[in-house]
């Protein structure tokens, strides 16, 4: 057996059995793809990160992440979590930097009692998509696409975000996509859910990624570059978003739940 350092972190979240999960998962190199997503899958939460230092000199770390069926392009809260974890073992670091293979690189700093996250801004742009609002239900005002796969439904008010019940089963034959439900919030300037099935993720609970594409959209909606969100999942998770050029930056909180150790057996067992 190989023990390999395990973390489960709940990101966007200021205390337990809030935020979205992540599985943290540090490495001394990559093992086969096949390995990394077994893991993924047996850790079953919507993401788990592996990182290794990074030789390239371009950043601290490089960093991947899996959700139980596939690897992602982008995953912010997992990111975070990550962040979280080699913040937290070095007190005096003040921000970590992370090579992605498809994402650039990515900061995680500290920002008061929590971090902040910097990401890429994908501002979507209007497309009708009638099939997918027939699936995902409600009657939204605007529908909007970014060719990451992000498709931004935004309804009048957030009871009706509340009260969608998509079909899953059918979103998730369109394949690896998201489906972001938005309105203005209740306690919080904007409100979501985010739903992601044919990503192993029948709802998302705090997803970063959406936020990437939220942070542009509402920000051009509002006339500012800062606002408060609510991801309403049965966890839920507050993200602090805020527009920098072509970045979003997220702010949240993070809290380690579970620290141990995850025994991989050899190469053929």
């Amino acid at each position: 057996m190989t023990n390999l350092p395990y973390y489960h972190v709940d990101a966007f979240a200021d205390r337990p059995f809030t935020g979205n999960q992540a599985a943290v998962m540090p490495l001394d190199s990559w093992p086969d793809d096949a390995v990394l997503q077994a893991i993924g899958e047996e850790n079953n939460f919507a993401e788990t990160a592996f990182y290794l230092p990074d030789d390239s000199g371009d950043a601290d770390y490089e960093l991947r992440w899996f959700t139980p069926t596939v690897e992602i392009a982008l995953c912010g809260h997992a990111t975070l979590a990550s962040g979280h974890i080699i913040l937290s073992q070095d007190p005096e670091r003040q921000q970590v930097t992370f090579r992605t293979r498809q994402a650039g690189t990515l900061t995680v700093k500290r920002d008061g009692e929590g971090y902040a996250l910097d990401l890429p801004a994908y501002p979507p742009a209007p497309k009708a998509m009638p099939e997918i609002v027939a699936l995902l239900g409600g009657s939204p005002v605007e529908t909007q696409f970014h060719e990451g796969r992000y498709h931004v439904l935004r309804y009048a008010s957030a009871d009706e975000v509340l009260a969608l019940r998509p079909d899953l089963k059918a979103l998730a034959a369109l394949g690896n996509a998201q489906f972001i439900c938005t309105a203005p919030g209740k306690d919080t300037d904007v409100l979501s859910r985010v739903f992601v099935p044919g990503g192993g993720v029948d709802e998302d609970s705090v997803t970063g990624s959406a936020h990437a594409v939220l942070t542009p959209f509402w920000a051009s909606k509002l006339g500012r570059d800062n606002f408060t969100a609510y991801q309403a999942s049965q966890r839920g998770g507050y993200v602090n978003c805020r527009l920098d050029g072509d970045r979003a930056w997220l702010g949240g909180r993070c809290v380690t739940v579970v620290e141990g150790i995850f025994r991989l057996p050899p190469a053929g067992a």
